[in-house]
């Protein structure tokens, strides 16, 4: 019988860096700092370097880091925030424990925020839109900003999944105001617990960022402004400093495993493939196909040893906690069609190659 292929290993990663993954945790251990201190200023600069931003903030996780970005813009209540109607929840979470309004927007047929959809959206009370890269896919950012130009109006990246992915030579987060990262465990560069990133161009607005992620302290017991605990842990920021160093090559396995799925599937009648995987604009997070067999062919494939995922079974805008009596029907359509196939650098070429052809014994 053939071996299983899970959705997601992480665990062969883990296995092949043990021994400096445990050479990072010992040396904590032995000087005893497990919060701030020089494996937060290594990842800092690290990620300054790598995303070409003057002002790079590690903090608690994705979550965190979009919070925090409504509040250093001083959003709140009486403002609204545009997010698309297809995306990880908390896009909008943070919209509403900031007191502010979710405004959604329909996506497109990749998920995207449908920037035709966005201007008549736009009222007097938007102070900020949040698109979101999904999949690892940016939004054409150049022609959302030029949207907002001259408005007021705050571009916040949520690109939680597309750390990697660059438009015009641009970085994923290095166009809006701000830009939100997550290093969660399945995401690209994936710390060993939750952590987090903030970039931004503007000084000031850096400084803020790091005065609200740690109690509105500028020195110990000196609170400016009122804050709270959203630091990154000293722990996981040590392990993404042992990972990084792997990151372009797990990027290279990625791309590579993703052009064999396009070359086995792009053809096959009853599917559609993310094309422009590929290209720099995307980082190859997740290969997602659509079809309207969707909850079928993941059954088949889950007789046949193959995990897949769904991202996402629900928009956003049919969940009780944000539900709208509007209609979103792309948002709709594509979490009805959408069916994530295994994709991450230890899979091998051999398991991508059975999982293309258990689907396309399902189609035929």
């Amino acid at each position: 019988m053939s071996r299983s292929i899970p959705f997601l290993e992480l665990a062969p990663m883990h296995a092949d860096l043990a021994d400096e993954l445990k050479v990072k945790f010992a040396k904590l251990l032995e000087k005893g700092l497990f919060s701030g201190g020089e494996e937060v200023d290594a990842l800092e600069k690290t990620m300054r370097e790598y995303l070409n931003v003057p002002h790079a903030i590690p903090c608690a996780n994705g979550t965190d880091a979009l919070e925090l970005a409504l509040r250093a813009l001083e959003i709140g209540p009486d403002d609204e925030v545009i997010v698309p109607a297809l995306t990880w929840v908390s896009t909008a979470e943070v919209v509403s424990m900031v007191g502010a309004k979710v405004v959604f927007c329909d996506v497109d047929g990749h998920g995207l925020m449908d920037l035709l959809q966005l201007p008549s959206l736009l009222t007097a009370r938007t102070r900020a839109i949040i698109p979101v890269h999904l999949y690892g896919k940016m939004v054409n950012m150049e022609r959302l900003l030029k949207l907002t130009v001259n408005t007021g109006i705050h571009v916040i990246e949520d690109a939680a999944q597309a750390f990697g992915a660059v438009q015009r030579g641009r970085s994923a987060g290095t166009y809006g105001a701000i830009g939100c990262f997550s290093f969660y465990p399945t995401k690209n560069l994936g710390a060993l617990g939750e952590a987090g990133l903030l970039v931004v161009q503007d000084a000031a607005l850096a400084e803020k960022l790091r005065l609200l992620l740690n109690h509105g302290q500028s020195r110990r017991d000196r609170h400016e402004i009122v804050g709270r605990n959203g630091r990154v842990d000293t722990l996981q920021a040590a392990f993404l400093n042992v990972k990084f160093p792997y990151f372009e090559a797990w990027q290279q396995k990625r791309k590579g495993l993703a052009k064999s799925y396009l070359d086995h599937l792009q053809h096959l009648k009853g599917i559609t493939v993310p094309s422009s995987i590929v290209e720099e604009d995307h980082n190859a997070h997740l290969f997602t196909i659509q079809t309207v067999q969707r909850d079928a062919l993941k059954a088949y494939l889950a007789e046949k040893g193959i995990g897949t995922a769904v991202h996402y079974p629900l928009p956003v805008t049919a969940m009780r906690a944000f539900k709208v009596n509007k209609e979103f029907p792309v948002a709709s359509r594509l979490s009805n069609l959408t069916l994530s196939l295994p994709l991450h650098p230890y899979l091998h070429e051999d398991d991508v190659r059975r999982v293309c052809e258990e689907v396309q014994r399902f189609f035929q």
